[in-house]
């Protein structure tokens, strides 16, 4: 199930929300994965500059990030 849907380039996208840690760091990073969910199968993975160290602190600060936040990161990567 997507964590959130947004738009970008007339196709829309799921979202999944992730978090990774480095070994050998207390740091967790959020993580994004993007899905098209046209036809034509296509998906990315991008960091977003946002660490914690406690996994539930980064979820919350990731709800209250905005869908342009998200469609500017999925731009980015696709460019």
């Amino acid at each position: 199930m997507a964590w959130r849907v947004v738009e970008h380039g007339n196709r829309r996208w799921n979202v999944t929300i992730a978090a990774e840690r480095r070994a050998n760091s207390a740091q967790w990073n959020l993580v994004f994965s993007f899905r098209c969910a046209s036809t034509e199968p296509l998906s990315l993975w991008a960091t977003y500059p946002l660490s914690s160290a406690s996994k539930a602190a980064l979820f919350a600060q990731a709800e209250k990030l905005s869908n342009e936040a998200l469609t500017a990161l999925l731009s980015e990567h696709l460019d």
